[in-house]
């Protein structure tokens, strides 16, 4: 195996999460990141309410 597949085996492994998850600031339902997080933490739903209403109407 070369350096590149391992460096991205390696990637691959730092984004999978196996421990307790954050909760969502606005509905309390468990998010993608982890509990040591930080900044605000929202689900895939709430992500994408807030995605659509910050987006331009224009």
């Amino acid at each position: 195996m070369d350096s590149t597949a391992e460096s991205a085996e390696a990637a691959e492994a730092a984004d999978t999460v196996d421990g307790p998850f954050a909760e969502c600031v606005l509905c309390r339902e468990p998010t993608e990141y982890p509990e040591t997080h930080k900044g605000v933490t929202l689900c895939p739903v709430c992500e994408w309410h807030e995605a659509q209403r910050t987006a331009c109407s224009g």
